[in-house]
């Protein structure tokens, strides 16, 4: 398979994370598009330092992992907290932020 392909599966997945971030109300479905999109990203990194034949986009797919593993903790901390208090995940709802 070429470049190109993986580009091209990586712009979808691209575009699907950010119609589900743009259309959804769940804020477990929000993040869950945030997540395809940074996954999209890395596969695109890597694609090109295949490319290239460096292994400069690997390891900046790497750092882009971790920052995402991270990121998924406090996420995920930070929504069951908001369940919990309100039994609601919606994002509609800005004032649950408030208190």
């Amino acid at each position: 398979m070429s470049t190109t392909h993986y580009l091209v599966l990586s712009a979808i997945l691209f575009s699907l994370g950010v119609l589900g971030v743009l259309v959804r109300r769940n804020a477990l479905i929000v993040f869950m598009c945030v997540e395809m999109m940074l996954n999209a990203s890395n596969l695109a990194f890597v694609a090109f330092a295949q490319q290239n034949g460096n292994l400069y986009g690997q390891t900046i797919a790497f750092f882009v992992m971790v920052v995402a593993a991270a990121e998924v903790v406090v996420g995920l901390a930070i929504i069951v907290t908001i369940y919990r208090t309100r039994r609601s995940a919606s994002v509609d709802e800005p004032s649950l932020l408030k208190y």
